[in-house]
C-alpha cells in the first residue's frame, strides 16, 4: 500500500498503533509515514464539530454598572486550522452570513522538506571508504578532458498509464546501471588526469510531481525523499568511479531549471559538502544558480545553462541557434568581457534532449545541444518518437576539441 509522510499529534500516533516519535524541534508533531487510509481517518477525527455553548455577546449597564439586559448568542469556538494545513475556500451565505473554511493539507515547499532532512546522517551514509590505489601512468597528451550530461529527470514515470508505444523503465535500478556506463565510457575516453563534469539540469524530474513553477502535473514514481535519495546515490556512485583515475575532478551543477530547481539545489549542495570534505585537494563543486553561468579553462570559456530557468522563461534557448539565443548569447559575453579574454567559446545547453552541435551558425562562440541521459516521458514517446539517450565525453588539447557522444 503506498504510503506517505505526514506530521500526527503523539496521541494520533498513538491511536493508530504506531511507534511514538519526539515532537520536532519547535514543533507540537513529529512526521511519520501513513497509508491514505489512515490519513483519511486522522482528518475526520481532526474535522469533528466543537460542543456549542452560549456566549454573551450584547450587555446593557445602567449608570451604577448593573448589567439590566444582555443578549446571549449559541456558538461553537472559533475554528482553528490544523498545523500544516491552510485554508483553500471559504463560503458565506448571503442569507445567514454563516461561513464555512476548506481546508487542505499544505504542500512542503523544497525548502521545507529538504530542510527536514538529517544532513548528517545522510552524509555519513554516502561517506564510504575509498583505496586511493596507484594510478598506471599514460603519457596523455590532452590538457584536460570533460564530461557532460543532463536531463536525467530522476522520479520520471515513463509509462504510467502502461499504454506507450515504447516501453522502457525508468527507476532506480535503470538510473544507477546508467550511472555505470558513464563512468566505464569516461574511462574507456579518458585522455588526460583533469575532468570537469557538467551537469546541465533537470537532475530531478519534479517535486510533489510538479514542475518547478507549478501546476504542470507529472508522472512520477518515486516520492521526494525517494528522489533525493536516488539523485545523490547516482552522484556519488559517478565520483566514486572516476575519483581513482583522475588527479582533480571539477564538478559543475545547473541549478537553475524548468523541473528541479530549488529542489535539485539541495541534491547537488549536499553532493558538495560530501564530496569536498572527502576528497579536500582532489574535487571541487560548483553549484550555478544563475541562469546562465561561465568557467574559463585556459584559453576556452565554457557558458552553461538548462535552456529553461525556474520561473519565467516558457520557451527557452531553442535546439537551433535563432536570432534571439544569439543575442542573448552575445550580451553576456559582451557584459561578462569574455569576448575580451577567451580564444574559443562554447555555449553549452541542455533541455532540447537531443544532440546538435553546431560549429558554424554563430562567428563568436559554438552552440552545443547535449542529449538527455533519461529516455523520453510517455508524452514525448507517444506524440513524436522513442528519441536517442546519452551523454557526451570531450577532450581537449589548446583549443581544439575532439567530441565523442555516447548512446545509450
Amino acid at each position: 500500500m503506498e504510503k506517505s509522510r505526514k506530521r500526527l499529534f503523539q496521541s494520533e500516533a498513538e491511536f493508530l498503533g504506531l511507534n511514538v516519535k519526539e515532537n520536532e524541534f519547535n514543533r507540537s508533531q513529529a512526521k511519520y509515514y501513513i497509508s491514505d487510509e489512515h490519513w483519511h481517518l486522522i482528518l475526520s477525527k481532526r474535522s469533528k464539530p466543537k460542543k456549542r455553548k452560549f456566549v454573551q455577546t450584547i450587555k446593557k449597564l445602567d449608570k451604577n454598572g448593573t448589567t439590566i439586559s444582555s443578549v446571549q448568542k449559541l456558538q461553537s469556538k472559533p475554528i482553528a486550522i490544523p498545523d500544516n494545513f491552510e485554508v483553500i475556500k471559504i463560503s458565506t451565505s448571503k442569507t445567514t452570513g454563516q461561513q464555512w473554511i476548506q481546508t487542505a493539507p499544505r504542500k512542503e515547499t523544497p525548502t521545507e522538506a529538504v530542510l527536514s532532512f538529517d544532513f548528517k546522517t545522510i552524509i555519513k551514509k554516502y561517506i564510504k571508504p575509498i583505496t586511493q590505489t596507484p594510478k598506471p601512468h599514460f603519457n596523455f597528451n590532452k590538457d584536460f578532458d570533460t564530461l557532460t550530461y543532463t536531463d536525467v529527470h530522476i522520479g520520471m514515470d515513463s509509462d504510467i498509464d502502461n499504454n506507450t508505444m515504447y516501453v522502457g523503465e525508468w527507476n532506480k535500478k535503470e538510473l544507477l546501471k546508467s550511472a555505470d556506463l558513464v563512468i566505464a565510457k569516461t574511462l574507456e575516453e579518458q585522455e588526460s588526469y583533469v575532468l570537469y563534469v557538467d551537469d546541465l539540469g533537470d537532475l530531478l524530474d519534479g517535486f510533489n510531481a510538479q514542475t518547478t513553477r507549478g501546476g504542470h502535473s507529472l508522472p512520477q514514481n518515486m516520492t521526494n525523499e525517494q528522489c533525493f535519495d536516488a539523485a545523490l546515490e547516482f552522484k556519488m556512485k559517478i565520483l566514486y568511479g572516476l575519483i581513482n583515475s583522475y588527479d582533480h575532478i571539477h564538478f559543475n551543477n545547473i541549478c537553475n531549471d524548468n523541473h528541479s530547481g530549488a529542489f535539485g539545489y539541495f541534491v547537488n549542495e549536499a553532493f558538495k559538502q560530501i564530496a569536498e570534505i572527502q576528497f579536500k585537494d582532489k574535487v571541487t563543486v560548483t553549484n550555478h544558480r544563475k541562469f546562465i553561468n561561465h568557467y574559463f579553462v585556459g584559453d576556452i570559456c565554457f557558458l552553461i545553462s538548462h535552456g529553461k530557468d525556474d520561473k519565467s522563461l516558457k520557451f527557452g534557448f531553442k535546439p537551433h541557434l535563432d536570432l534571439k539565443g544569439a543575442d542573448k548569447i552575445d550580451q553576456y559575453c559582451k557584459q561578462m568581457g569574455i569576448y575580451k579574454i577567451a580564444k574559443l567559446i562554447i555555449f553549452k545547453k541542455g533541455d532540447s534532449h537531443q544532440s546538435l552541435f553546431d560549429m558554424c551558425s554563430s562567428d563568436d562562440f559554438f552552440y552545443y545541444n547535449y542529449p538527455a541521459l533519461s529516455p523520453s516521458s510517455n508524452w514525448i514517446k507517444n506524440n513524436f518518437k522513442l528519441g536517442r539517450r546519452g551523454f557526451v565525453n570531450e577532450s581537449f588539447k589548446g583549443v581544439i576539441s575532439y567530441l565523442k557522444p555516447n548512446f545509450i
